[in-house]
């Protein structure tokens, strides 16, 4: 059986890929970048494929001052555009580009590769990955895609972008929450370990409430989804607003100080107080320190 070409790429990142195909665009209705790789700023538009979304002002007008300052220091990789014969289509460098031309630049330079829709995405992706570029649900959107449109398993995603498939297959799995929780990943306020702890909750909304409020860790977001009242969600789970600030305070400060989600509950003279733990090292482990306080 003849081995897929596409395949042979994999798992050799940005910089392999990018070699492979260090050739000159052949065709000569095709664009064509000066000989010192430089081409007008305006002949060159982003992929409207690109998994990355977000552009942060304040990063972008940091570049953009650094641009004036010392120019586009690493070229933009882009291809010829599929739909117009006279332009450029950005594969990797979105970020630089778009600061390059709010400091005014005329002409960027750029890396010119020939390559089809496929092998863009993945140059995106992985450019993006490997410098952290992306939020997680862009990352996730991304994966989807390649599976989407290309045909990729998780493994093979895997080799692609350099991560486990366990790495793959977690993030996709962001793409099952509420849209109000991706968009607090999208804002920073949750992170992809927060979020992952949400997927199976019964009130994932709720719970991501009480972990940004509270400012839970992953640890402590993880005991409370997995006690009775946050799977069940519903009237149990808004118990824990109907209580009085004391009782929320005591209930963060034993959480803090045990590293496990503590619950108060109050009833005439009496209550009780729940420690959740997720594992029996982590009951030994408040063994140990209890012997050590008597």
């Amino acid at each position: 059986m003849t081995e897929d070409p596409a395949r042979k790429r994999l798992g050799r990142g940005l910089a392999a890929l990018i070699g492979e195909m260090d050739r000159p665009v052949e065709t000569a209705e095709r664009p064509r970048a000066s000989a010192d790789g430089r081409v007008p700023i305006e002949f060159v538009s982003p992929n409207p494929k690109n998994p990355r979304r977000s552009f942060g002002e304040a990063d972008l007008a940091d570049l953009a001052q650094s641009i004036r300052e010392h120019g586009v220091v690493q070229p933009v990789v882009v291809r010829p555009s599929p739909q117009q014969s006279d332009r450029f289509e950005i594969i990797a460098g979105e970020r630089r580009w778009r600061a390059a031309q709010r400091a005014g630049l005329a002409e960027i330079p750029v890396i010119v590769r020939d390559v089809n829709d496929r092998t863009a995405l993945e140059l995106a992706i992985i450019e993006n990955v490997q410098r952290a570029d992306l939020n997680p649900v862009e990352e996730a959107l991304g994966y989807q895609q390649l599976i989407d449109d290309h045909g990729y398993s998780q493994a093979d995603l895997g080799q692609v972008i350099g991560k486990s498939r366990s790495h793959v297959a977690n993030t996709l799995r962001l793409l099952k929450l509420p849209e109000v929780i991706r968009d607090m990943l999208v804002d920073g306020a949750l992170s992809a370990g927060h979020a992952r702890t949400l997927v199976t909750a019964q009130d994932p909304a709720g719970l991501a409430k009480r972990i940004v409020e509270d400012g839970l860790s992953v640890r402590q977001a993880e005991a409370l989804a997995q006690m009775p009242a946050a799977r069940e969600g519903g009237g149990k789970s808004s118990s824990s607003h109907e209580k009085d600030t004391d009782t929320l305070a005591l209930e963060k400060l034993l959480t803090d100080v045990t590293g496990m989600q503590v619950s108060i509950a109050h009833k005439n003279h009496g209550g009780h107080l729940r420690i959740a733990y997720r594992t029996l090292d982590q009951l030994d482990e408040l063994c140990r320190r209890l012997k050590q306080e008597r």
